[in-house]
C-alpha cells in the first residue's frame, strides 16, 4: 500500500507517494490560497492517474502546510477523495524531536519535518536551510534538539521585491551569473542574489557553528538550493525532497501500532 505526503508551502506545494521508504512517485505544483476541495481534488486524481496509481492503493496520509487556509481544504479533500483522515503535522504529533523554542507552536510544520529527516539521514548536530519563499535556517544541537534558527527573505522574494520598488530595474529569471561584477542590471541583480546569499550563507553558519559549540553538517533544500550550494563553502549536500521524507518518517511514528508489531 502507499503513503500520500503533501507538504504545502507559501508558493508551490510538494506531493509525494512512498511505498514503504521509497518515494515512488512526486510532483510540484503551485499553491493554489483560493481552491475548493474539488478543485485539488480533481487535480490530485489526475496527477495520479497520469502515474497509474490507483486511490484505492493509498491507504495512509500526512500534511503539512504554512498556509493555515489551505490545510482544512486539503484535509476535506483527502477525506473526500480518498476516503482517509490525514495525519496533520503540528502540536500533540510525535517527532521525536525536543524542541526548544519558547513557543514550539511558532515553528512552521515544514521546518520540523526537515529536522526530522536530516536528522534521520545525516546524523547531528546539523543546520538545515530551505531556499523557498523565506530562507530559513534550522539549528539542530548534538544531542538532536531543535535548538531555533533565523529567517531572512527568501530569493525570488527579493527579486519581486526589487522589481516592484525599484523603477529601473526589470523583472528577471534567475541563473548564475558569469561574473561577480555584473555588466548589465539583470547580471548585477543575478549577482546579487547567487553570490549574495552563498556569502549569507557562509556567514551565518559561521554564527550558527559558534553559537552551537559544534561543527555542523549543512543540508540545502528548496528550489534554489543547488545553485547556492555551487558557490558556498558551508553547505555539504543538496537534498530537495527532505521536507517529504519528513513527513513520511512523522507518519511512521504517529501510526498506529499492529498486534503485531514488535
Amino acid at each position: 500500500m502507499l503513503l500520500l505526503a503533501i507538504d504545502v508551502g507559501n508558493t508551490k506545494v510538494a506531493i509525494g507517494v512512498y511505498s514503504g521508504d521509497t518515494m515512488v512517485h512526486n510532483w510540484r505544483i503551485s499553491t493554489g490560497r483560493n481552491k475548493t476541495e474539488d478543485e485539488y481534488g480533481m487535480l490530485l486524481m489526475s496527477l495520479l492517474r497520469e502515474r497509474g496509481v490507483s486511490l484505492k492503493e493509498i491507504d495512509g496520509a500526512v500534511l503539512a502546510c504554512v498556509v493555515p487556509p489551505v490545510t482544512p481544504v486539503l484535509e476535506k479533500t483527502i477525506s473526500k477523495y480518498l476516503g482517509l483522515e490525514p495525519l496533520i503535522v503540528g502540536p500533540g504529533v510525535k517527532t521525536g524531536i525536543n524542541i526548544k523554542y519558547e513557543n514550539p507552536k511558532e515553528v512552521g510544520p515544514d521546518r520540523i519535518a526537515h529536522a526530522v529527516a536530516a536528522l534521520k539521514k545525516y546524523g547531528a548536530p546539523l543546520v538545515v536551510i530551505d531556499f523557498g519563499t523565506a530562507t530559513t535556517f534550522d539549528a539542530i544541537s548534538s544531542k538532536g534538539e531543535y535548538l531555533g534558527g533565523i529567517i531572512s527573505p527568501g530569493i525570488q522574494t527579493s527579486l519581486e521585491a526589487l522589481f516592484e520598488k525599484a523603477a529601473r530595474l526589470p523583472r528577471i529569471e534567475l541563473s548564475k551569473p558569469p561574473r561577480a561584477i555584473g555588466k548589465t542590471s539583470a547580471e548585477s541583480m543575478q549577482s546579487g542574489m547567487v553570490y549574495g546569499f552563498a556569502g549569507m550563507v557562509d556567514s551565518l553558519v559561521k554564527r550558527l557553528t559558534v553559537e552551537m559549540k559544534a561543527e555542523p553538517y549543512v543540508v540545502a533544500t528548496g528550489d534554489f538550493a543547488e545553485m547556492v550550494s555551487q558557490e558556498s563553502e558551508s553547505i555539504k549536500v543538496v537534498d530537495p525532497f527532505l521536507a517529504l521524507d519528513g513527513l513520511r518518517l512523522i507518519h511512521q511514528m504517529n501510526r498506529p501500532s499492529n498486534p503485531g508489531d514488535s
